[in-house]
């Protein structure tokens, strides 16, 4: 039954382990027994944090043999999880992909995002696999090999939490934790037929992982479904003075508002450069979801590409200040094209970050209009589906473009200005993969898309089936 169950979604495996139908030991053995089986294929961990699981899990029945109460009514009691390795978890060394840091003293304490999943009855089953640094949209990653996709494993899984939406895919894990700077979320979700959150910048702490770029980065849930992102994102919501981004905001639950549905939402389908970029099946699925929702309205947003293109600047210019030190010490420790964008990063003249910045300000504003006509915004994740493994090129209507850096062609723009986005998979527009659209509300308002996914997901246009790997 633990094994079935571990297919099921997270309110399923908790409302069984609350009942006594199955032990939260049991379930952790079915994920760990799971990624035994399964990860020599996907390669989604680079460790498996065995042991712990299984303590925690323990610790869990025995409370609910005992009968306590605040136990019982723990929303993840019992769900196995993951995170990417960029958050700290204590004991072990936090690498975010790379070699560098394997030389550096393990973690004091788990992320404060862990926390609150372990404080909402998760269980801790490992870390996950990534680009190095968070830098890329492939988890092609040199050190650790390449995560595969589950469902054709030929194919990337997309970056950089690849790992993280690998698993959740794979049937691994129902929930996972990974980062967006650029995409990262949104990329591996679109390509792996998940669904990811980046929420709104400053609304969850990023102290606990290690950064790839401060003023752009977010952190964020993975899961196979609507209720289950809800549940997760739920969990960890809250204040943490420790990240002076973080906004102190009151706790906005999102899951009980789920069942509205679109109700008094008014969505538009973003055109323009998001219909330009995106490839034949990247727009039928953008089509289709229109569809579902009774037909949208088309709205443009201006100068899209120069967003994407600030979008780069500062990433390249902020993630590089962060390695200068490595860059001149230990350069061939670097993954090569890692390495080679930080590089490019540092040499990046100061005044064209300002004007960066300047043009993101503006982008912000321009973002802040538009949404003030409309609630929902509805757009293509990724321009293609999953590409294969070592691709140097993707072809986006008749064009050639760059794989790495083009898979986050439609996610960069939505980074630079902050805003909330939930990734949700369309399956039968791609002849054997699946390929996301982009649901993007305006800031603090995740429960909008998060409403839309689930209406979405009620009506059977998007879903996240597990991958067939055993």
């Amino acid at each position: 039954m633990s094994e079935a169950l571990l297919l099921q979604n997270a309110g399923s495996i908790a409302a069984a382990v609350r009942a006594g139908e199955v032990s939260a030991e049991a379930v952790a053995q079915a994920s760990l027994a799971r990624i035994e089986a399964t990860d020599g294929t996907v390669n989604a961990f680079t460790e498996v944090t065995a042991t712990r699981a299984l303590a925690t899990a323990r610790s869990l029945d025995a409370r609910i043999a005992a009968g306590d109460a605040g136990t019982l009514a723990l929303p993840l009691l019992g769900v196995p999880y993951a995170v990417k390795n960029l958050f700290d978890i204590e004991g072990l060394t936090t690498l975010a992909g790379s070699r560098i840091e394997r030389g550096k003293p393990p973690a004091k304490a788990d992320g404060p995002l862990l926390k609150r999943l372990e404080a909402a009855g998760a269980v801790l089953v490992g870390a996950q696999n990534m680009d190095e640094y968070a830098y890329g949209f492939t988890t092609e990653n040199s050190h650790e090999g390449p995560t595969r996709n589950p469902h054709d494993p030929a194919r990337v899984a997309g970056g950089s939490s690849g790992g993280s939406a690998a698993s959740v895919a794979a049937g691994q894990v129902p929930l996972a934790l990974g980062s967006d700077t650029n995409g990262s979320i949104r990329v591996p979700s679109s390509l792996c037929g998940i669904f990811g959150l980046k929420p709104t910048y400053g609304r969850l702490p990023r102290n606990g992982s290690y950064p790839f770029v401060a003023s752009l980065d977010h952190l964020g849930p993975f899961a196979r479904s609507a209720q289950d992102l809800a549940l997760a994102y739920d969990a960890i919501q809250g204040h943490d003075a420790a990240d002076p981004a973080c906004v102190r905001r009151p706790l906005e639950p999102a899951a009980p508002l789920l069942s509205l549905g679109r109700r008094g939402l008014r969505v538009a389908q973003l055109t323009g450069y998001f219909h330009d970029m995106a490839g034949r099946e990247a727009r039928a699925a953008v089509a289709r979801v229109a569809e579902a929702l009774g037909g949208l309205p088309k709205v443009e947003l201006p100068e899209v590409a120069r967003a994407r293109a600030a979008a780069f600047l500062i990433s390249n210019a902020e993630g590089a200040a962060l390695h200068l030190e490595d860059l001149r010490r230990r350069p061939q420790d670097f993954e090569p094209l890692s390495r080679d964008r930080f590089l490019a990063g540092a040499l990046i003249p100061a005044a064209w970050v300002i004007q960066a910045q300047k043009l993101r300000r503006w982008f912000a504003l321009r973002a802040a209009e538009l949404l003030r006509e409309v609630d929902v915004l509805i757009a293509p994740a990724t321009p293609v589906a999953a590409p294969d493994i070592g691709s140097e090129w993707i072809d986006i209507n008749g064009q050639r473009f760059a794989a790495r850096p083009s898979l986050g062609l439609l996610t960069q723009p939505i980074s630079c200005i902050g805003l909330p986005v939930c990734a949700a998979p369309v399956w039968g527009v791609h002849p054997s993969m699946p390929i996301g659209v982009q649901i993007i509300a305006a800031p603090w308002r995740e429960d909008h898309a998060l409403r839309i996914a689930h209406a979405l997901e009620q009506a059977g246009v998007v879903q996240a089936p597990i991958a067939r790997l055993v």
